[in-house]
Order: structure tokens, then sequence, then C-alpha cells
């Protein structure tokens, strides 16, 4: 037996099936999106920073997961110091695909190749190649960076694979200790530069996956860099960084970041107080709680 609605019943039950619909499909609408990120507020308060510090301050912040970036002065030249160790021990490392022994290489010294701070090479008159990038990232042992630096050829080598790597700015032309010293645009280069730089080789492509973690093993091995920027982020936020300090009090650090349960940052922080007696690591510290506070 065919039974007809009435015309009012069909249309009533047609609205409900398509307020189900509805509702079904607002169970499984996507959240709302965050707002975008803005970085006046944290800009501003890097420039008061700044003016408190005295001298000059260069920061570049990215949060990797977001997007989100953050700079003050980034695109601005400063003195490298011992941050360029990152780029030295990088350049080796990508060498090892095609030199898979390159770590395992001794190399031999005598007292008269040794400079000042070094705490690792002292002990020694011939380490690998590999105890030399450990000792040069994790204790900024000087004469580790000049062997290391003898291995690839000289600065020049050096300046050459970063070019190679897809960074125009970056240079090295000196040796430890005499690229502490600010000469026109030597040993230089931007803190937004050297994000993209650790961002590359400690998180994306710009070394061979194993090589990598053998990177980011040292840089969070790190024992020099308790003042600067982990001295500004939450204790339970992983650090792995890497320090340099100048004739006229430079204080810089180079860090990749892991906050607990989202995406690592990347933060470079340079420094350039108004004279060598001021201490300039409280400066690079508070940097990074502002980069905390900001990227949330």
């Amino acid at each position: 037996m065919i039974v007809t609605l009435p015309r009012r019943a069909v249309l009533l039950a047609g609205l409900a099936g398509l307020g189900a619909l509805a509702a079904g499909c607002a169970d499984r609408a996507v959240p709302p999106a965050a707002p975008a990120f803005d970085p006046a507020p944290a800009q501003a308060e890097l420039a008061e920073l700044e003016r408190r510090a005295g001298g000059r301050l260069g920061l570049s912040a990215v949060d990797t997961g977001s997007g989100a970036a953050l700079g003050h002065r980034a695109d601005e030249r400063f003195l490298l110091c011992s941050t360029g160790k990152l780029l030295v021990a990088a350049a080796v490392l990508h060498r090892r695909p095609d030199e898979p022994d390159i770590l395992e290489q001794q190399v031999s010294y005598t007292p008269a190749d040794l400079v000042a701070n070094s705490p690792e090479t002292g002990k020694h008159t011939s380490m690998t190649v590999g105890d030399l990038c450990r000792a040069a990232l994790t204790l900024s042992d000087n004469t580790a960076m000049n062997l290391l630096l003898g291995v690839l050829g000289g600065p020049a080598r050096v300046t050459a694979f970063v070019r190679s790597a897809g960074d125009p700015i970056s240079r090295m032309e000196r040796t430890e200790t005499a690229l502490n010293v600010r000469d026109g645009d030597l040993d230089t280069s931007t803190p937004a530069r050297m994000a993209a730089n650790i961002r590359l080789f400690a998180l994306d492509d710009g070394l061979a996956a194993e090589n990598r973690d053998l990177l980011v093993g040292w840089l969070r091995a790190n024992t020099t860099g308790a003042t600067r920027i982990r001295a500004g982020l939450p204790a339970d936020w992983v650090v792995g960084d890497k320090t340099g300090a100048g004739a006229r009090g430079e204080v810089n650090d180079v860090a990749v970041v892991w906050p607990p349960g989202r995406a690592p940052l990347v933060i470079a922080v340079y420094t350039e107080p108004p004279s060598p007696d001021v201490d300039a690591a409280p400066t690079v510290a508070e940097a990074a709680r502002i980069v905390a506070r900001a990227f949330g």
C-alpha cells in the first residue's frame, strides 16, 4: 500500500534532515585559524632592550611550525666570533659522503699551534677530526677551530661552502683568535642569515641525516651557553647552540630550540656593546625571553 504524506510533513522531514546534516558538518568543522602573528610588540621590546643595553642588538627568530618570524637588525652585519665554528663543523660534515673516513683522520700538532682558550686540544698533540669538531662546538676550543680550518684548506673554503649552500652573506677570512676583532666586514654575517644556516644544517636537508644528527648532538652538548639563549628560555625547552665572544665585548649565540610538543624554533642573537666592559650575556638571555613570550 502506498501512503501519501501531506506536503507539510514532507517539508518538515526535509528540513529535519538538513538540520541533522548541518549538525554533522558542524561536528567535523575545522577549528578557526589562530590569529596571525603580530611581531610589532616583541620588536618594540627588543628596541627597548637595545636602548637600555646600549650599542647594537641583532636578532632573528623563526617558529618552524607556524612560520612566524621576528627580527631586530636582522639584516645588519655582526662579527661572527665563535658562532662561525658552526659553519666550519657543517663544512667538515658535508664532505663526509665523499670522504667517509674524514672524522677518523688524525690531525697532529705541536704546543706552538695552541692559541688562547683551547681546553681540550691543550691536553693532546693529536686528535681526530671528529674529536676536533666536538671540542670546537661543545667547548669553543680555538685551536680545534684552526686545525679544522687546516683540514678544510683555510677560511676561504668555508666561505665557498656556505655560498654553495645558498648563503650569499656570511664570510670567513681569518683564524682564531684574530677573527674576534672587528675589521670592516671580515668574518661577519647577519642574524637572519645565521638563523637560516642553523636551520638548514640542523633541521633541514643541508646535511645528510646521519651528519645532521651528529651536528645536533654536538650543539645540544654545548657547555658554553648557560648564560645566553638557554638562560632566557623555560627549563624544559631543549636547546642546541653555538656561542661566540669578541674582543670588544661582543656576545653572540645561535640556537635550535625544541619546546615540548611543538616544532622547533631557530634563534640567532648578536650583540655589539658600547664598550668591552659591558657584559652583554644578560642582553642575549633577555632577547631569548622576548622570543619565547612572542611565540607563546
